[in-house]
């Protein structure tokens, strides 16, 4: 396998448009009144400084939905700490999903959000996911696991977020 491969498996890097200014995106990112609007509902729990925790939290209708499918979810759905904060234009942290125990027991992957001016009233969201030695993690992040019920990664939590502040509305649940 070539180094180039290498990279493109482990190494995601989503970019997405936004008709928003950087920091209506980095206050979307960060506050859990909005990441509780968008993608998977998740309570985004920050301590903006490095060292600080990154964590994530299962809503109710989270919570109702795997209890609805048999399954459970903990409290505590991503894990990690934040390495680089730099309001409102780069955020570097580690992330570990921890709603699956094989998930869980990955290494903690490194994500870096970074928001920059484009034009005309519209921002530039870019998302880099390292996720070198977390494969399974690798795969659900990309949206591969979307056929079981595990949603469109990064791909559609982007895509929401990016309706959510265009629109004030999320897009319907796939």
């Amino acid at each position: 396998m070539t180094s180039t491969t290498e990279t493109a498996v482990t190494t995601q890097v989503y970019r997405v448009y936004i008709k928003a200014t950087p920091q209506a995106i980095w206050d979307a990112i960060t506050k859990p009144e909005w990441t509780e609007k968008y993608g998977y509902g998740g309570l985004a729990d920050y301590d903006l400084r490095p060292g600080g925790k990154a964590h994530a939290h299962a809503d109710a209708a989270m919570l109702g939905a795997a209890e609805e499918h048999g399954h459970n979810v903990p409290d505590l759905i991503i894990d990690g700490e934040v390495i680089e904060v730099d309001p409102p234009r780069k955020l570097v942290q580690t992330w570990r999903m921890l709603m699956d125990p094989g998930l869980a027991s990955e290494a903690f992957s490194h994500l870096t959000w970074e928001i920059a001016d484009g034009n005309d009233g519209v921002s530039v969201l870019t998302v880099t996911h390292d996720l070198t030695d977390a494969p399974g993690t690798a795969v659900l992040v990309s949206g591969g696991m979307a056929n079981e019920g595990a949603g469109g990664g990064w791909s559609w939590i982007l895509s929401d977020l990016k309706t959510l502040l265009e629109t004030g509305d999320r897009l319907p649940w796939q």
